[in-house]
């Protein structure tokens, strides 16, 4: 059974509904130890006080603001923990928006949210209405003593929750200062022309399967390797040259033909099945929004 790692009550009006929240993503890190490599000992990290060898145990350790160089404001856990005490187990839903007028950049980590005991009925009640209405709760709550913007969305009756970065955590392109060009290049239209083609031609359905952590498995590969005695050479990588403005256009056109030499066989079917199910649903979206629209028109005389 799956561990809730936060509980509390979503509040938006007059209307709570208790949660549990639970982990959307299982790590795939591969664990690699720190050890000497003249006798394969484990290496451990031990936390000292600085200028001496004294090691300090974890409950005499607590977290501190550096003023100045020396100079520190320790702050205690009751402290801490004593901030908004009445945010600490509540999610206080502030609006509900689009959820595509939120930029992806704002986006961090994301997580389940399943009814706490005897609140069911209540989390149904909530996650039918806002996949009704496909909109997404924009919400605060206090988790692991941080604050944290989220995002709640509904799909299949099944709420989650992403947590979001703050507007001043995101850094805006005009702090890159000379990282981009002072002035937006002249693009011909042919070229852009082009590139759109590309792009479209490249274009298909997102399927979250179809991608895969190909360094992990090269790694785990090495591995088994190295543990059956062979030898590994490793190649030498070669990064890709920068293409440069006079060849983009026959960068593009032989892009384009591989693509379509490539699409011929099974990859083509299932890009034009792709682009075929993409416009059947604008056609079916443009079709209800001109029923709405002479319904409403209906409704109004």
């Amino acid at each position: 059974m799956a561990r809730a790692i936060w509980s509390g009550t979503i509040s938006f009006g007059l209307l709570n509904v208790p949660v549990r929240m639970f982990s959307a993503v299982a790590r795939r890190n591969i664990a690699l130890r720190e050890i000497r490599e003249s006798d394969s000992a484990r290496i451990k990290h031990r936390r000292v006080a600085e200028g001496t060898d004294e090691e300090v145990p974890y409950e005499n350790i607590v977290k501190a603001y550096e003023l100045s160089p020396g100079q520190y404001v320790p702050l205690s856990k009751d402290e801490m923990s004593a901030l908004a005490p009445e945010k600490t187990r509540a999610i206080d839903v502030q609006d509900f928006v689009d959820i595509e007028e939120i930029d992806p950049m704002y986006f961090d980590s994301p997580y389940y949210l399943g009814p706490a005991d005897g609140a069911e009925k209540a989390y149904s009640l909530l996650a039918s209405a806002m996949e009704s209405s496909g909109k997404a709760a924009i919400a605060r709550f206090v988790f692991r003593n941080k604050e944290h913007l989220s995002a709640i969305r509904a799909s299949d009756g099944v709420l989650t929750l992403t947590t979001m970065r703050f507007h001043d955590e995101v850094v805006p392109p005009s702090d890159l200062d000379d990282a981009l060009p002072d002035k937006k290049p002249k693009v011909a239209k042919k070229e852009q022309q082009m590139a759109e083609q590309l792009i479209d031609s490249l274009s298909t359905e997102f399927e979250p399967n179809s991608y895969r952590d190909e360094y992990r498995e090269q790694l785990l590969a090495l591995i088994e390797q190295k543990a059956e005695g062979k030898e590994i050479v490793a190649p030498e990588a070669e990064e890709p040259k920068a293409t440069k403005a006079p060849d983009l256009m026959a960068a593009l056109e032989e892009s384009i033909a591989a693509v379509k030499d490539k699409g011929s066989g099974d990859g083509g079917d299932k890009a034009s099945k792709s682009k075929t199910k993409a416009k059947a649903a604008k056609g079916k979206a443009k079709s209800k929004t001109k029923s709405a629209s002479r319904s409403k028109a209906k409704a109004s005389k």
